[in-house]
């Protein structure tokens, strides 16, 4: 036994410093790859944290994953090819799998891509309301896969990203001012004025209407109701508001306008 290790280290110990380079450099490439990956990671957390940059947390975790599972693949190849292995014919092998696994979630895929460009485009963050055909709600989580949203009575939807980027898409919160427009119909009489200016008072009096631009009053004519005998006209407030008050504010005037205009005017409203 002792004469078989004998003969056995003696036909193939001068393999031993050729191994011991190969292990050494595998262990070279292992060491510069945790390095690559904890710097790449440090500087995307410093991006998403950056207010300049404004980079989604999602879009940063998904960059993060994609350069760690590369950097993790280079580095295999790089040490089976140390170790004398034929790479080239593995990454075409994988590259065929990957044509066939593409095919195959084809869908899933197209959500990822659609994922994507919607955290870079940004044409929605979390917190917004937006609408999209019939759907609308507030956006709870954008994910890689699918949106996650809430409607205004609590309903939870979620959404593959693939429907939010084809269709148009309204975002409600995007924009920093919002009008809201206020309807009251009133008979065409003496009323007619003094309803006008009750509206004009309201609009003074309300401390969230913003002043650029200035609130209007407007004045648009209906059909003849009942053959012509009680003609009507509808007055329209029409006023700018900040987009996060403009819920709260459109329900507080619709309630004041209503009470004031009905305790003013001699004719009930119609």
């Amino acid at each position: 036994m002792n004469e078989f290790f004998i003969n056995y280290w003696n036909e193939y110990m001068h393999l031993l410093p050729g191994i011991g380079r190969s292990l050494l450099a595998a262990a070279l490439i292992v060491l510069g790859g945790r390095l690559l990956i904890g710097a790449s990671r440090k500087m995307i957390s410093r991006a998403v944290s950056s207010s300049k940059l404004r980079i989604d947390e999602t879009l940063g975790t998904i960059i993060r994953l994609a350069i760690n599972y590369a950097v993790i693949f280079i580095c295999a190849i790089m040490i089976l090819e140390n170790f004398g292995f034929n790479t080239t014919s593995l990454i075409a092998l994988l590259g065929a799998a990957g044509v066939t696994i593409g095919l195959a979630l084809k869908d899933t895929l197209s959500n990822i891509a659609s994922g994507i460009i919607l955290l870079v485009l940004r044409p929605f963050k979390k917190g917004d309301l937006i609408e999209f055909g019939a759907i609308s709600g507030s956006v709870r989580e954008l994910g890689l896969f699918v949106t996650v949203m809430e409607t205004a009575d609590g309903v939870y939807i979620s959404v593959p990203n693939s429907n939010l980027w084809g269709p148009p898409l309204r975002n409600f919160s995007r924009s920093k001012k919002r009008r809201m427009d206020i309807s009251v119909n009133v008979l065409y009489n003496e009323e007619l004025e003094k309803a006008i200016s009750i509206m004009e008072e309201i609009s003074r009096e309300e401390k969230r209407l913003l002043h650029n631009p200035a609130p209007q009053v407007v004045i648009q004519p209906l059909p003849d109701s009942a053959g012509g005998r009680n003609p009507a006209v509808t007055i329209i407030l029409r006023a700018w508001v900040h987009s996060d008050k403009f819920l709260n504010t459109n329900q507080d005037l619709l309630k004041v306008i209503r009470k004031k205009i009905e305790e003013g005017l001699r004719t009930q409203v119609p």
